[in-house]
């Protein structure tokens, strides 16, 4: 707080007459303006008090500002909130029931192509006397003897 202290101008013929009475007064102000800030008060308290420094129209201009920023974030991210949910759950519904279904159908045809494996082991092991004989009509099943004979 300042004090505030009214002059009688008949004393003094100028404000300014001597340099002594200035530095005192000034001194006296310091002092007395250290003295009356109380312990009490708050940052909070200080900044408020600060209000009325800034012009009406400048705080009208600095609330509008703030309150159209905070309204574009709120509306930007509620549309993204909606856009990712759509997403999360379409993956649900539509990407993880096909995800299972292809996985599904990759061991089917895996395990088709392991019967079909087995089957032409099986053969083999079943006919290895097929594999050592000569084909039919190549003509080695006949005697090596000449007709004449």
């Amino acid at each position: 707080m300042v004090k505030v202290e009214i002059v009688d101008e008949k004393e003094h013929n100028s404000p300014y007459a001597s340099d002594s009475d200035a530095r005192t007064a000034s001194t006296d102000s310091i002092s007395s303006v250290e003295s009356d800030i109380s312990a009490d008060e708050s940052f909070f308290d200080r900044v408020s008090a600060l209000v009325d420094i800034v012009p009406p129209t400048t705080r009208h201009k600095i609330s509008n500002r703030v309150s159209s920023t905070a309204s574009f974030f709120k509306k930007t991210g509620k549309v993204v909130g909606n856009l990712v949910w759509v997403v999360t759950t379409s993956a649900l519904l539509v990407g993880l029931p096909m995800a299972l279904i292809l996985e599904d159908e990759a061991k089917i045809v895996q395990q088709e192509q392991e019967m079909q494996e087995q089957q032409a082991g099986a053969q083999q092991m079943m006919a290895p006397s097929a594999m050592y004989s000569p084909p039919p009509g190549s003509g080695q099943g006949k005697p090596l003897v000449p007709p004449g004979f």
